[in-house]
């Protein structure tokens, strides 16, 4: 695993070492940093997967009507196997 420093004031250090402590779910202060930059991982792969979505959606040309009563129908004739 590669090494990365990384600096913060003393009241930010204390706080993080009083944290790990209290809290008890991470074993050093390198697993604790971990899970804020995990997390804004994901969360840039959830807006780039949305944003695709979108883009799709704009390219894909002029927004057709939609009949909401005939869809319902299909997805009960589909789905719903009395």
């Amino acid at each position: 695993m590669a090494t990365m420093n990384v600096a913060l004031p003393e009241p930010m250090k204390s706080w993080v070492k009083a944290h790990l402590k209290k809290e008890g779910r991470f074993s050093n202060t390198s697993d604790y940093m971990r899970t804020p930059i995990l997390r804004g991982q994901e969360r840039k792969e959830a807006i780039d997967s949305l944003q695709k979505a979108i883009d799709e959606g704009i390219d894909s040309g002029d927004p057709k009507p939609f009949d909401f009563n005939a869809f319902k129908a299909r997805m009960k004739e589909q789905y719903c196997h009395n």
